[in-house]
């Protein structure tokens, strides 16, 4: 009986052993996705009463609708030489890798001339078309609202001309507009429009307001103010599912934003999470940290799932 016994504990463990290697193995071949999630670079001290405070949910309001320091972030990058790291993965429908883009770029601005030096370049697996282009039409997206518009770090070459140019240059500047002054009605996006403007009195029933005080990258004192969809609503309701906004507790300058957006229809199948995050060099905002993933099904294109980790460092003003 107890050789018996013995015998079945010893096949349990073999049993459980073998599902424990396979769970492992099955793992090691793909990677997490980058989660961007400011809250990550944030120590959260506590919930906030604002009013203690002498701030109201409508300041923070404003200051996100009034804010131009995010977006002129970016353009300030002009004055600067830095090193970008970025790095670029695509998955397949099983969400197992399947093509992976690196760069590690000295950037330079000197006398308004935009210049590259490749440090380090790798791509591996399938990124590429028989064109030498690549695959992800979010590749070029990204390039255009974050970067210098094809002459980055991704897309190189003059811009395609025609009809074709303008309707995809006017869709990623609405898109650009929707990330960097959020909140706004952005018109011209079929069935998305109406869902752009979350703090107007259609959307903000869906919607609540959470606020708290932290660290942001262990230094700087910071209200984080959170727009999230109420769990009594439906997804479907709303396409921002939330918007996290960092601001410098002295200044009241926006450091980093968080969006998650989810929506669907016969025009657009789309699930985004993207993290910006800025920090200041000689006194002047500019970009640190950018995260996204996401899964892109839009009409005349491959449907796209990526994730994306761009670093910038090093900031020495030209």
């Amino acid at each position: 009986m107890n050789h018996e016994l013995s015998s079945m504990n010893y096949k349990k463990l073999l049993l459980a052993f073998c599902f424990l290697l396979s769970a492992f193995c099955s793992k090691a071949q793909q990677i997490n996705r980058f989660n961007p999630d400011t809250l990550r670079t944030i120590v959260i001290d506590s919930p906030v009463n604002i009013r203690s405070h002498r701030l109201r949910a409508q300041d923070f309001i404003d200051a996100v609708m009034q804010d131009t320091s995010f977006y002129l972030a970016f353009r300030n990058m002009k004055a600067y030489a830095f090193i970008a790291e970025n790095r670029v993965f695509t998955y397949n429908k099983k969400n197992k890798i399947e093509g992976k883009i690196y760069r590690k770029i000295l950037h330079s601005n000197v006398a308004g001339d935009h210049k590259l030096q490749y440090l380090a370049k790798a791509d591996s697996g399938n990124v590429l078309k028989k064109n030498g282009k690549y695959q992800l039409y979010t590749v070029e997206m990204f390039d255009y609202i974050f970067m210098n518009a094809y002459n980055s770090d991704f897309v190189a070459g003059p811009p395609a001309t025609g009809e074709a140019k303008t309707k995809n240059e006017g869709y990623k500047a609405k898109l650009k507009t929707l990330i960097f002054t959020p909140g706004r009605k952005v018109s011209g996006i079929p069935f998305i429009s109406s869902k752009t403007e979350i703090f107007g009195p259609d959307l903000r029933q869906f919607y609540r307001y959470e606020f708290a005080r932290g660290k942001y990258l262990d230094t700087i004192p910071v209200y984080r103010f959170k727009v999230i969809r109420k769990p009594s609503s439906s997804v479907d309701d709303v396409m921002i599912q939330e918007m996290t906004t960092i601001f410098d507790e002295r200044t009241f300058q926006i450091l980093g934003r968080y969006i998650d957006m989810k929506y669907s229809n016969m025009f657009f199948d789309f699930d985004v999470q993207m993290n910006i995050e800025l920090n200041k060099f000689d006194g002047e905002l500019l970009p640190t940290k950018i995260t996204y993933q996401g899964n892109w099904d839009i009409p005349f294109h491959k449907e796209e799932r990526a994730s994306f980790l761009i670093v910038h460092k090093d900031y020495k003003k030209e």
